[in-house]
């Protein structure tokens, strides 16, 4: 606190907080994803117009991938998922999902607080000009809608959905 002004000031490390928060819903997106595996119904399009849930989860690997090795080695490729992941077993697909997760903590530290609050065009989808933390947000908010149509469809399927609220490394 600054006595002279009566002001608090509060030093956050937001790029900790963020890798936190989101190493937090990949945990609860992978329990999502055993859950789904183990009903059968990751390649099923339960409601029609959605998509399977395994194209929901190449979708999120292939954003994080994408938007780290931009940010980290500026290198503004997307890149897809392997086509053998399409058809393979999920355990296969999920060892791909953490090599995605071990590049990023990798590829973190080397990114700058300064390089996330840059505003820039959007590289990959033509969205509005914004800053890395607000792709970064967006990829995250992405996950998290995609998982909750995955707890939807175990629903549908007469399945209770793993607790939001556990994000422990329990069944990582």
């Amino acid at each position: 606190m600054d006595s002279s002004k009566g002001v608090f000031i509060l030093e956050f490390d937001w790029k900790s907080w963020f890798l936190d928060v989101w190493e937090e819903n990949r945990r609860l997106t992978n329990f999502v994803v055993r859950d789904l595996d183990a009903a059968e119904a990751m390649d099923k399009q339960p409601v029609n117009g959605m998509r399977p849930f395994r194209e929901m989860l190449f979708e999120i690997w292939g954003i994080e991938n994408a938007y780290l090795r931009g940010l980290a080695l500026d290198q503004w490729k997307w890149e897809g998922i392997p086509d053998e992941l399409r058809t393979a077993p999920i355990q296969e697909a999920l060892a791909y999902g953490q090599h995605v997760r071990e590049q990023t903590r990798k590829l973190w530290p080397s990114i700058s607080m300064e390089s996330l609050t840059i505003m820039r065009s959007e590289p990959f989808w033509g969205g509005p000009d914004g800053t890395a933390m607000s792709w970064l947000t967006y990829a995250l908010e992405n996950e998290i809608h995609h998982r909750g149509q995955g707890y939807v469809y175990l629903r549908l399927l007469g399945k209770e959905p793993p607790a939001f609220f556990v994000r422990t490394d329990v069944a990582e």
